[in-house]
């Protein structure tokens, strides 16, 4: 959790019991419902709590909405963005175990600097990426010989090439055997390719 300034016992309590509600529910309490769990029978008193938190960064407030608090941490840290891989599938055949106790952690997927773009074509489709899919882009300034980067050129056209050198120069190879690569001095990095996210079938409700 990042913050200015360190909370006192009684801002983390009130920090805590927000973080709870809005982790098992989906959305904060109301100052009456931190009132009545904190034992602040003064309205007034739960306010100067909250805005102290706010003035400290981790939470913030829309007076125009009923549940007006919410925290500046997102959801996905909060949880514990992993998910235990809990079988195999080899040869057509799965089995449903997990004896090492292995998890993925998915925060990567929401960390600072990351976003999604959605794949609209096959034009990808030779680095196993289709139509519908969402590449998990990682926002810096450079790249490494081989990655897949996006890349904006002199001529101001932003694309997705494999960032290579030769000799001295810089050649962005696309990912279509059928393109040709090009050669330049010069080429903007505005991100690199982390991963990929792709549904087989949408979720259905419970």
């Amino acid at each position: 959790m990042s913050m200015n300034r360190p909370l006192t016992h009684q801002q983390q309590q009130v920090y805590n019991m927000i973080r709870d509600c809005i982790v098992r529910r989906g959305y904060g309490p109301t100052v009456r419902e931190i009132g009545q769990h904190m034992n602040i029978k003064s309205p007034n008193g739960v306010m100067c709590h909250l805005r102290a938190l706010e003035r400290k960064g981790v939470l913030r407030r829309d007076a125009n909405k009923s549940r007006a608090i919410e925290l500046t941490e997102s959801i996905s840290s909060l949880v514990g963005a992993t998910l235990g891989v809990e079988g195999r599938i080899a040869d057509g055949a799965c089995t449903l175990s997990n004896p090492a106790r292995e998890s993925i952690d998915l925060a990567g997927l929401t960390g600072e600097g990351r976003l999604f773009l959605r794949v609209v074509d096959d034009s990808l489709i030779e680095a196993q990426v289709r139509s519908g899919d969402l590449v998990v882009m990682h926002k810096q300034p450079h790249a490494l010989p081989g990655q897949l980067a996006i890349v904006r050129t002199g001529d101001a056209e932003t694309c997705i090439r494999y960032w290579l050198l030769e000799q001295g120069r810089i050649r962005l190879q696309p990912v279509s055997r059928t393109q040709q690569a090009t050669i330049v001095d010069q080429a903007e990095v505005l991100g690199v390719i982390v991963g990929v996210v792709r549904m087989l079938a949408p979720l259905v409700a419970r």
